[in-house]
């Protein structure tokens, strides 16, 4: 694995919405190179930018027209490397967004897949026979294209119907259409990956975050020709880019981690329990005291134990694809919330705005195929400045609006205060980077974590401390028996210290204390 990722903390970049240097009303290249200082102070010393190559934009970039060329609106190739050197000199790391699960309708492939005549292209994507059959219960397959041209044949989507699914051919065939997995058209569109990969890592990326990372093989119930597929690309990486990183949208790190890859998401989709967290109905980190860690716990440790001990396991603060965490929680809660993803193994991934409380905008116009997703994915707000600092553009030429909150946070406001939630997570990753305990790949024992209580309890092991961290975001103090030794110093506390002693845990109200233990 590359050292790099082993105090690796992320901070997430939807370039669209982070700084617009041009006046367009959409960020860019050049606004994130800008902002490079604001990531480092902060903490942070790895990015993640979502897909930013030409598209038409149907799904946010995630429709990816041109895997080669930067997307203009953002700027060219040129500063897209530019931003890869000047992060690396400032010892920060980007990893690029890479969507191998499919491509947009305007891709100069699929164009060439809709000819009724055999081309090179003719099997990059997933047809069948004829124009009437469709794709019911064939496995990862969301949907069809049909119509569009002469060719005889319906096309599988994998999202949005300007999504066609790419071919990476099927685990077991069922019908003649379908390809296998090894055969030549199948490993075509490998290779054609590959060729991508290699061209943004020879321009200076560090790795790639891997949408629908679990989705490629067809017909794939077990994930065991994906697993397969993916050990070869890790293979190829190994061999060309070993520094490369690799982590996965897949959610089930048994089988990312065997396919090869380096971490795994904690999605806020399917049987995670990660809602449970910051998002349910009542939210385990909220206040009141009547959130449920008990099935996260489980499902969690049950993943950690797959992982035999590797927890590389991402739990993110949130992503562009969910309401932001403050929808839910105020700001010190979220401090709170902050202190449990920063003392968890695995690599932390901030998404932008997050650590200054941006709030969740409900209700807006969808941009960009972002319906209810689109309010977590407005303009990052700098400061009191036209358009919070965005922008130079009309209001009306926003890319998506600005929060109308007039009391909307802004970076400026929090890092002039001194107990701000910027200044608590700038501690919390300090505390996190100045011991080895806590950075992503020391073991972790949950201690207490028991259904419908307080508080959550558990220790990481470093090679020369052991660091218990004792969370109750309720508004009670509360007790508990654990086995961990008394505790020796408080390394890191908010809203109070929690007291180890003689195997007792008395924790304050709304606090979370780091114990080192003797």
């Amino acid at each position: 694995m590359p050292k790099w990722l082993d105090n690796a903390i992320f901070y997430e970049i939807y370039p669209q919405t982070f700084l617009d240097t041009n006046g367009d009303g959409i960020g860019d290249f050049q606004g994130i190179i800008r902002k490079l200082d604001y990531i480092k102070e902060l903490g942070c010393n790895a990015i993640w930018l979502n897909p930013c190559f030409v598209s038409p934009f149907s799904d946010a970039g995630y429709d990816v027209a041109d895997y080669y060329t930067a997307a203009p609106r953002y700027g060219t190739n040129e500063d897209l490397k530019e931003l890869f050197a000047k992060a690396h000199e400032k010892g920060m790391h980007v990893i690029l967004d890479l969507v191998p699960g499919h491509t947009s309708i305007e891709h100069p492939w699929f164009k060439a897949s809709l000819s009724p005549e055999e081309n090179e292209f003719t099997h990059r994507y997933i047809w069948t026979d004829k124009a009437w059959k469709g794709f019911e219960n064939v496995g990862n397959i969301k949907g069809c294209i049909r119509g569009l041209s002469d060719r005889d044949g319906s096309c599988a989507a994998n999202y949005y119907t300007t999504q066609p699914a790419l071919n990476y051919g099927f685990y077991k065939v069922t019908e003649s259409w379908q390809k296998d997995m090894h055969s030549p058209e199948a490993m075509a569109t490998r290779e054609a990956i590959k060729d991508i990969m290699r061209f943004w890592l020879g321009m200076g990326c560090d790795g790639f975050r891997v949408d629908m990372a679990g989705s490629l093989v067809k017909n794939d119930e077990d994930g065991k020709g994906t697993i397969e597929l993916w050990q070869d690309f890790r293979k190829f990486l190994d061999e060309e880019f070993p520094e490369a990183a690799m982590i996965s949208e897949w959610g089930q790190p048994d089988k990312s981690l065997e396919g090869g890859y380096h971490m795994d998401f904690l999605l806020h989709f399917g049987p995670s329990y990660y809602m449970d967290l910051f998002r349910s109905e009542h939210p385990y980190f909220k206040r009141d005291g009547k959130g449920n860690i008990g099935d996260f716990v489980r499902t969690y440790q049950a993943n950690y134990d797959k992982t035999n001990g590797k927890g590389l396991i991402c739990i993110p603060s949130g992503d562009h694809d969910m309401t932001r965490i403050k929808e839910k929680l105020d700001d010190e809660e979220v401090k709170i919330a902050f202190a449990f993803l920063l003392s968890m193994p695995g690599a932390p991934f901030i998404y932008y705005g997050d650590e200054i409380g941006m709030n969740y905008l409900a209700g807006i116009r969808s941009v960009e195929g972002g319906y209810e997703r689109t309010g977590a994915r407005s303009p990052m707000q700098w400061d009191k400045t036209t358009n919070a600092g965005f922008s130079s553009a009309k209001p009306e030429d926003l890319y998506i609006m600005i929060d109308p909150d007039k009391n909307r946070p802004t970076v400026e406001a929090q890092m002039a205060e001194e107990n701000s939630l910027f200044h608590e997570v700038q501690k919390l990753i300090r505390v996190r980077l100045a011991h080895e305990a806590l950075q992503s790949n020391a073991p972790l024992e949950f201690l207490y974590a028991e259904d419908n209580a307080y508080p959550l309890v558990y220790k990481r092991n470093g090679e020369t401390e052991t660091i218990v961290i004792a969370i109750n975001p309720s508004d009670r103090e509360v007790t508990c028996k654990i086995s961990a030794g008394d505790g020796e110093e408080i390394l890191y506390a908010n809203h109070g210290e929690a007291v180890l002693k003689d195997g007792t845990l008395t924790v304050p109200p709304a606090s979370v204390s780091f114990i080192k233990i003797k």
